[in-house]
């Protein structure tokens, strides 16, 4: 794998986010909490969680030519983001209603907006700054068909292409030939695959799946039980264990650990060691409420890992 630059391809969204002790049922109105509005979408949360984190990253989206879309491109700058590649769109920049309850678990409901409207065609006129990238960070936030294209162009090119599918969707095999390492969580593996990682022999069932569709390398991410990275050609298969911390809101922990990942290959390091750095920032992410204002620096996440001895 090249080593060097990040290149986030997915969505931007303002998240608007409400407290609440539990989450309503259907036809049910539930008073809450505290409200926050602020920066979202998993290809924004990632973007920005591997920038703090340390990484030289780009960031391509599609914003609407409104306010949200202003105040996002702004807020990707100051963040220190390259942001020459973001398309803009007449349909309004995407937003997000998010529920939080009182043990951490949040429920989303996504108006994508300008996101649906990033085309293949999109992907081929920014080409070049795919092919220059070191490692590609693809979601499921943007229409199925601008993923593929990306990840052709980058896995034509050598880059390392990672894909966090999510939200959980059915996938074409093709666009699963071009991907280097997976990332789902257990409810997308389980969709991907038609089994349930519930115990080992499950999870191996689902594994050897993902691998036969082309997919060389997996990260089963599990929550508070931590995540299994599966390297068959290393022939190795490791469980890293989460660290033991409160959970008050999960919102943005997955898009945390994709983006440290990402940083910390593009470091040189295993996938193993990528996975552990990738664990720590994502602990550190649901012990705080929001989803980029979550999102951890390099120095906090450095003040967890163990020193060497001298």
């Amino acid at each position: 794998m090249k080593k060097g630059k990040i290149l986030v391809i997915g969505s931007s969204n303002t998240d608007m986010t409400v407290l609440t002790q539990r989450h309503p049922k259907p036809g049910e109105t539930v008073l809450g909490g505290q409200f926050r509005m602020g920066a979202g979408g998993k290809g924004a949360n990632q973007a920005v969680a591997a920038k703090r984190l340390g990484g030289d990253v780009a960031f391509v989206c599609k914003v609407g030519n409104d306010l949200f879309g202003d105040n996002a491109i702004h807020h990707y700058e100051e963040e220190g983001l390259d942001t020459s590649g973001i398309l803009r769109s007449d349909a309004p920049s995407g937003v997000a209603l998010i529920t939080v309850d009182e043990r951490g678990e949040n429920a989303i409901v996504v108006a994508s907006g300008a996101n649906a409207e990033i085309t293949a065609a999109d992907i081929e006129s920014i080409r070049s700054r795919i092919e220059e990238a070191s490692i590609l960070l693809l979601q499921l936030e943007i229409p199925v068909a601008a993923v593929q294209r990306a990840a052709e162009i980058a896995h034509g090119a050598g880059a390392y292409v990672i894909l966090n599918p999510a939200p959980a969707q059915e996938l074409p095999e093709a666009l699963l030939r071009h991907i280097s390492l997976i990332i789902p969580n257990h409810s997308e593996m389980y969709l991907l695959t038609g089994h349930d990682p519930i115990d080992d022999t499950s999870t191996d069932a689902a594994l050897q799946t993902l691998h036969a569709k082309g997919i060389k390398d997996i990260i089963l991410t599990l929550g508070s039980r931590g995540c299994v990275v599966d390297q068959p050609e290393q022939g190795t298969r490791v469980t890293i264990p989460a660290r033991e911390v409160r959970a008050i809101d999960t919102t943005a922990a997955g898009d945390t650990f994709c983006g440290a990942l990402c940083v910390a290959l593009s470091e040189g390091k295993s996938l193993e060691e990528a996975a552990r750095f990738a664990t720590l920032a994502s602990s550190l992410t649901v012990q705080r409420l929001g989803a980029q204002a979550s999102i951890p620096f390099r120095e906090e996440v450095e003040q967890l890992e163990p020193r060497p001895t001298t």
